[in-house]
């Protein structure tokens, strides 16, 4: 859930100016989350947001500008290994399970790789449908996940 969590904050953070910690648990909570003021506030010690100028003597909180870069397999390994449960593929479709409530996180980072083979993810609760160009390319996916979690 941490890892969900996170992943929204950043979301929301980046869409919306949000000027306090109250705020921050309020978007959280509107878009379904349970969640407590002290958890919010570790998460964003952890997510090391600071507050940044918004004009008008307003400041908001920001993600710093070295963790946006961060490599993005390592993001989609961090997630893997936090969330993985099964992995099979069909023709040119990959089927991925996760633990539920990390499925739309680990395909919009797999969307995020830009990798040439897949053509594009639904993803469900728990489920991910990774829809590749070919079924050779479908193996080589799997093989590709599956190395990120060794």
């Amino acid at each position: 859930m941490k890892g969900i969590r996170q992943f929204r904050i950043k979301e929301i953070v980046n869409n919306r100016a949000i000027e306090t910690q109250e705020e921050l648990v309020e978007a959280l909570r509107d878009s379904g989350m349970q969640v407590t003021q002290a958890t919010v506030s570790r998460d964003m010690k952890e997510l090391m947001l600071i507050k940044v100028p918004a004009g008008e003597g307003k400041y908001i909180y920001s993600i710093p500008q070295d963790h946006q870069k961060q490599n993005p397999i390592h993001k989609l390994k961090r997630a893997l290994l936090d969330h993985f449960v099964h992995i099979d593929f069909t023709d040119n479709l990959v089927v991925m399970k996760c633990l539920p409530g990390s499925a739309n996180a680990i395909g919009a980072l797999v969307d995020n790789m830009e990798w040439p083979e897949v053509m594009g993810t639904i993803c469900g609760d728990d489920t991910i449908l990774m829809i590749c160009r070919t079924k050779v390319q479908s193996g080589e996916i799997v093989e590709r996940l599956l190395e990120l979690l060794n």
